[in-house]
């Protein structure tokens, strides 16, 4: 499996930005599909999960409310849609892949990562 992520970029803060990530290999519709992001000198962390069938969904506390998560399966899609975005977002932005259908919030828990796309908040 391959994650492309894309879309990340440099706004103000309020903005919205849309991440997406494209999956290659024939079984993306049932593996869990994950957000990390990671800031300068800090370790990587959760975003945001979605479980394969799109019924479950999990956000960290910072971004519940904010940020919303989805998938495409015919399209082996899944994306980020960030609103009312804070200096403290700016990270990179990693989308990772489980082999199995539910969720997890642990990054150890996802066997392959996409290389990562900058989003800068400024204020």
């Amino acid at each position: 499996v391959q994650l492309q992520a894309s879309g990340g970029g440099l706004v103000q803060a309020g903005d919205s930005l849309r991440l997406s990530c494209a999956a290659s290999g024939p079984t993306f519709s049932t593996y869990a599909m994950g957000w990390f992001r990671q800031a300068p000198g800090k370790e990587r962390v959760f975003v945001a999960t979605i479980s394969w069938s799109d019924s479950n969904t999990y956000y960290a506390k910072s971004v519940k409310d904010r940020f919303t998560i989805s998938r495409d399966n015919a399209k082996n899609t899944v994306y980020l849609q960030m609103n009312s975005l804070k200096p403290e977002d700016t990270a990179v932005y990693y989308c990772a892949a489980r082999t199995i259908a539910t969720t997890s919030v642990s990054r150890y828990d996802y066997k392959y990562w996409g290389q990562g796309t900058q989003v800068t908040v400024s204020s």
